[in-house]
C-alpha cells in the first residue's frame, strides 16, 4: 500500500491534471444539492443535471415536493434509475425538513444521515460542498482509484476506504481530494478503459503496471 508520501505525490499529479475539479451536480442551494445527490445514486451526474434543470424550476422548496402526488413526482424523475424509490424518499425527506428543521437542510453530518435516501456518501458531499466542512465522500470513482493505486486494499469496505483516505490525507485537503479523485476516475482512470499507457502515476500504480505487463504479452 502507498504511504503518505506516495499518496501526496499522486494527489499533486491529480491537481496538475484537474486543477478545476469540482462538484458537477448543478444546484443553487443546499436543498437542491441534497436532492441532486440523492438522485445521482447509480446514475450519472450528466443525466441528473438534465432532469434537475426542469425539476428545480418546478420544485423550489420542500413544501413544493409535498404539494404534488407521488405519482406526479415519479413522472418528473422517471428517466432516472430507481425513480419510484427516490421519489418516495424525496417526499419523506421534505416532510422531515419541514417538521424538524424549519425547512432548512441541517449542517450536521449526524442529522443528514437520518434523512431518507441520504447515506454517508451523500451527507459527506453536502457538508463539504454546501457547508465547507472537510469531508471525503467515497463514490465508485473514489473507491476504484484508491484501490487501483494501492492507497487502500482491494478487500476494503467503503467505510474502510474513507477511513484510510482520511488517515493518509491532511484534513484541509479532504474536500478538494474528493473532487480530484472523482475527476481522475471519471475522465482518466475509467472503469473499463483506464489510460494506463499515458498515466503520470504509472510508476506508483500497482494495477496499471499489471495491465501494461498483460498488454506486452499480447
Amino acid at each position: 500500500m502507498l504511504n503518505k508520501k506516495h499518496v501526496q505525490i499522486c494527489l499533486d499529479e491529480m491537481r496538475k491534471m484537474f486543477p478545476d475539479a469540482h462538484c458537477e451536480l448543478r444546484h443553487e442551494n443546499p436543498f437542491e444539492l441534497v436532492i441532486a445527490v440523492l438522485l445521482s445514486a447509480q446514475c450519472t451526474d450528466a443525466l441528473v443535471n438534465k432532469v434537475t434543470k426542469g425539476l428545480f424550476e418546478k420544485y423550489k422548496t420542500p413544501q413544493d415536493f409535498l404539494d404534488v402526488s407521488l405519482e406526479e413526482l415519479q413522472q418528473d424523475i422517471r428517466s432516472i434509475g430507481l425513480f419510484r424509490n427516490k421519489a418516495k424518499n424525496i417526499q419523506k425527506l421534505s416532510k422531515i425538513l419541514l417538521d424538524e428543521h424549519g425547512g432548512d437542510v441541517p449542517e450536521e453530518h449526524s442529522e443528514l444521515v437520518k434523512l431518507p435516501g441520504v447515506g454517508r456518501k451523500t451527507a459527506n458531499v453536502v457538508v463539504s460542498v454546501a457547508f465547507g466542512e472537510p469531508a471525503l465522500a467515497v463514490d465508485t470513482h473514489v473507491e476504484r482509484v484508491s484501490k487501483r493505486l494501492g492507497i487502500c486494499r482491494w478487500k476494503d469496505s467503503v467505510l474502510e476506504v474513507e477511513n484510510t483516505l482520511m488517515r493518509k490525507i491532511p484534513r484541509e485537503e479532504w474536500s478538494e481530494t474528493h473532487h480530484r479523485l472523482i475527476f481522475f476516475g471519471r475522465y482518466h482512470c475509467k472503469a473499463q478503459s483506464p489510460q494506463c499507457d499515458r498515466c503520470p502515476l504509472l510508476d506508483l500504480c500497482r494495477e496499471g503496471q499489471k495491465r501494461m505487463k498483460k498488454k506486452e504479452k499480447i
